[in-house]
C-alpha cells in the first residue's frame, strides 16, 4: 500500500468497559482521532478548517471488530482515502495489534461541509493533492445503501442532547449515536455478547436541547438488531443503523466472515 497514515495508541484505563476491554465508543474515538491527525499532518487541521467555517461530516460508516484490545495494549490504526468526489471522500481504516494482526476494520463516507451555510462545499485541491489516495479498501461492503427506518420498536429509550454531545460542527457527534444505540440494546446482549459490527447512516442533524428517541428492534435471530434514532415530537430521523453481536468467549473472539454475518 501507499498514501496511508498511521498512528499508534496505548489503551488507557478510562477507555475500558466494565469487562476490561476497550469499548466500541473508544474505538470510534480513536478512529476519529487518527483522521484528525491525518488532517493535521498536511497542515489542514480541523481547527484550521474550523477557522474557515469548514469541517468534515460523516454521512455513513461501518466498523467491524474481530476483538477489542485490553488495558495497556498497543494498537496501530492505518487510515487512507480510497476514493474522492468533488465534495466527499471515502476513508478506510485497518486496526492492528502489536503482533501486526488485524483486529478491526472501518470505512466512512465523509462530506466536506460549510459550517455556517450548512451545506457541502468542494474539497480543497491542496487536501486531495497531499493526501492522494489508495484504491485498496479495508472492507468490501457498500456503505451507501439505505438502512430502512421504522416506528415499531421492541426496545426504546429517550436521551436529552447536552452540550457535551455536540462537536465543532455544532451538531451531535456520530460517536454519541453509537452510545444511544448500545443503550437501547437488551442488557442480556450487552452482558454476554460483544459488538462485532455496526453499519450506520446519518441523515438529519440533532442539536443541543432536543430530545432523542432511540428505537431498536430484533432483526434476523436474536443477536442482530435494527436501529432508528429520531428527534422526539417530530418525524425527523437522525440516523439508522444495524448492529451484529457475537458471543463472548475466553481468549480471542471467534468471528464469521462479514459478508456471511450480513447475509450477503
Amino acid at each position: 500500500m501507499n498514501n496511508y497514515f498511521e498512528k499508534e495508541f496505548e489503551l488507557r484505563y478510562f477507555e475500558m468497559n466494565e469487562f476490561g476491554f476497550a469499548s466500541p465508543t473508544t474505538i470510534l474515538t480513536l478512529l476519529e482521532e487518527t483522521a484528525a491527525e491525518h488532517c493535521y499532518s498536511i497542515n489542514h487541521s480541523l481547527y484550521q478548517l474550523g477557522g474557515q467555517n469548514i469541517g468534515w461530516v460523516l454521512v455513513s460508516g461501518m466498523m467491524q471488530m474481530e476483538r477489542y484490545p485490553r488495558y495497556k495494549e498497543k494498537i496501530t490504526i492505518r487510515t487512507w482515502m480510497s476514493k474522492y468526489t468533488l465534495i466527499k471522500g471515502f476513508r478506510d481504516n485497518i486496526i492492528y495489534d502489536e503482533q501486526n494482526n488485524i483486529i478491526g476494520r472501518a470505512k466512512g463516507l465523509w462530506v466536506f461541509f460549510d459550517i455556517k451555510r450548512r451545506k457541502p462545499v468542494r474539497i480543497f485541491d491542496d487536501i486531495i493533492k497531499k493526501w492522494s489516495c489508495c484504491k485498496e479498501e479495508s472492507i468490501d461492503y457498500d456503505i451507501s445503501t439505505k438502512i430502512e427506518e421504522f416506528d415499531n420498536p421492541d426496545y426504546q429509550l429517550e436521551f436529552k442532547v447536552n452540550r457535551y454531545d455536540t462537536d465543532m460542527v455544532r451538531h451531535v457527534n456520530n460517536i454519541r449515536y453509537l452510545q444511544w444505540v448500545v443503550e437501547s440494546v437488551p442488557i442480556g446482549i450487552i452482558t454476554d455478547y460483544y459488538l462485532y459490527a455496526i453499519d450506520g447512516r446519518f441523515m438529519v442533524e440533532a442539536n443541543y436541547g432536543q430530545t432523542i428517541v432511540s428505537l431498536t428492534k430484533d432483526d434476523t435471530g436474536n443477536t442482530s438488531f435494527l436501529h432508528t434514532i429520531k428527534i422526539k415530537g417530530t418525524d425527523k430521523v437522525c440516523a439508522t443503523a444495524k448492529t451484529i453481536w457475537k458471543k463472548k468467549e475466553t481468549g480471542r473472539h471467534k468471528t464469521e466472515n462479514l459478508g456471511q454475518a450480513y447475509g450477503i
